[in-house]
């Protein structure tokens, strides 16, 4: 009589190759065991000798006008007022809060421009502490990109793609090149508000893994209560007890995993391990009291208010100092349809000093050379009027066709990249696309893009699809 079979017999065909697919993950268990994690992510990575080492994205929600910061356009004083030629505007689509508008009048900048440094780069009276570091910055005027609306605008940012569920940029670089501190996340994300108004939404899957494993999405640090949720031991919980739990916890998502190869559970062991590492590095990283006087009078009064946009510039340094791979700062509020002399001196205020401190700071530190910073929005502002313009205000629509970034730090040559037309409406001179600042980042970690995939669904994914070039004129 034939005997039956055991439960642990039954292996279905995508059981047996998911078992062997991931069989090697079972390395990620040695921090079980007390051993060091490594360094190092993927076989063969870096491609090739880095420039930096590790990140830092300044992401300034809602769209920075580029005309009223750094696209000095003189020629449209004479101009205001006027509608803006259809030659100029070629037909590009509008928004919904533009299209009904009968006429597009031209809103020149109310703010005085000045030439910044030996670079020559214009930066307005808004930004009097970015000045002071232009000749460290690479001004790009000439990004753009497709997306009209906040949400894909910012996903294109974050992901390479305009649709949701594509892997983060933090995510691939966690995923290429590891993380180089056992301690801590090696992508880390802060979110901050403007003073004058929120502004438009973040979601969590912006610093998302996708389809790659959760282990690569970024861990996001709040201002009040823990820095990071669920980190605390429960009351009656001490630290040998935890460990206690963790090792037979271990033991049993090792049965499961041995039972199903299902690489979630890898993960979910490794987490858990962080965490419990960073009970004891997070306190100490977020404490900011050993920081001298200078540092405070660096940055700012608003660094010593936790989740203030300066308070995370300072905790992104002490990320970095910590040998963090990848920090995402957002900061929202820039989305100024309306008010907009009032609402971006608001935001400047909040934002230029501690910009311009982190820069300083890493350099001072001797971490600004094998750093790479990158300050931007989703896309830029428009130079027509949105709603009523007068001597003194105005407002301005979404602008995807050309806006500013800047880079500074590792590998990077200040100066100026990229023209626009008298109107900062449309590039004439060396455009640059999302796709080929997100090559250039990961040329600049010693990644080459175009090797750094995952095969998902039949299809080798990377991070910046069929497309990027290098911005050769951004690198030293």
């Amino acid at each position: 009589m034939p005997q039956p079979f055991a439960a642990s017999a039954l292996c279905t065909r995508r059981h047996f190759f998911g078992k062997s697919a991931y069989g090697l993950g079972i390395a990620a268990l040695g921090s079980l065991l007390g051993e060091e994690l490594p360094a190092s992510g993927l076989p063969g990575l870096p491609h090739f000798a880095p420039k930096a080492k590790r990140v830092v994205y300044l992401f300034q929600s809602g769209a920075p006008s580029q005309l009223d910061m750094f696209d000095y356009k003189p020629g449209l004083e004479a101009l205001s007022g006027q509608d803006l030629p259809s030659s100029v505007r070629q037909g590009q689509r509008l928004t919904a809060m533009t299209a009904t508008q009968s006429s597009f009048p031209i809103a020149p900048s109310i703010f005085e421009f000045r030439q910044r440094g030996q670079t020559g780069a214009w930066m307005s009276d808004l930004l009097p502490h970015t000045a002071e570091i232009a000749d460290r910055l690479c001004v790009v005027k000439s990004m753009h990109t497709e997306a009209i609306n906040h949400d894909p605008a910012v996903t294109f940012f974050q992901t390479g793609a305009q649709l949701a569920g594509r892997p983060s940029i933090g995510a691939w670089i966690s995923y290429g090149l590891g993380s180089a501190n056992r301690d801590l996340p090696g992508f880390v994300v802060m979110v901050s508000s403007g003073s004058g108004r929120n502004g438009q939404p973040l979601y969590d899957r912006l610093w998302g893994s996708g389809f790659l494993p959760t282990r690569y999405q970024g861990v996001k640090f709040r201002s009040n209560s823990d820095p990071v949720l669920y980190l605390s031991d429960p009351e009656g919980i001490d630290r040998d007890g935890r460990r206690r739990f963790l090792d037979d916890l271990g033991r049993l998502n090792q049965i499961k995993y041995d039972d199903f190869g299902d690489p979630e559970i890898l993960t979910r062991i490794s987490q858990y391990e962080m965490a419990f590492r960073m009970q004891a590095s997070v306190p100490e990283l977020t404490d900011i009291s050993s920081e001298p006087e200078s540092t405070f009078e660096l940055y700012g009064p608003d660094s010593r208010t936790p989740g203030t946009y300066a308070a995370n510039c300072l905790l992104a340094r002490r990320l970095l100092e910590r040998d963090v791979r990848y920090v995402q700062l957002f900061h929202r509020g820039w989305d100024q349809h309306t008010d907009l002399p009032g609402q971006i001196r608001r935001q400047c205020k909040d934002t230029d000093q501690a910009s311009a401190a982190l820069v300083k700071d890493l350099d001072r530190r001797g971490l600004l050379k094998d750093t790479l910073v990158v300050w931007g929005g989703e896309f830029g502002r428009t130079v027509y009027s949105q709603g009523k313009l007068t001597a003194d205000n105005y407002g301005r629509d979404h602008h995807p066709r050309c806006f500013t970034i800047w880079l500074a730090g590792a590998g990077i040559r200040p100066g100026v990249i990229g023209e626009t037309d008298d109107f900062s409406y449309n590039i004439t001179e060396d455009p640059v696309h999302v796709h080929d600042l997100h090559a250039t980042v990961l040329h600049l970690l010693g990644i080459d893009h175009e090797k750094l995939t995952f095969k998902y669904q039949g299809r080798n994914f990377r991070l910046t699809d069929v497309h990027g070039r290098l911005v050769k004129k951004a690198m030293a």
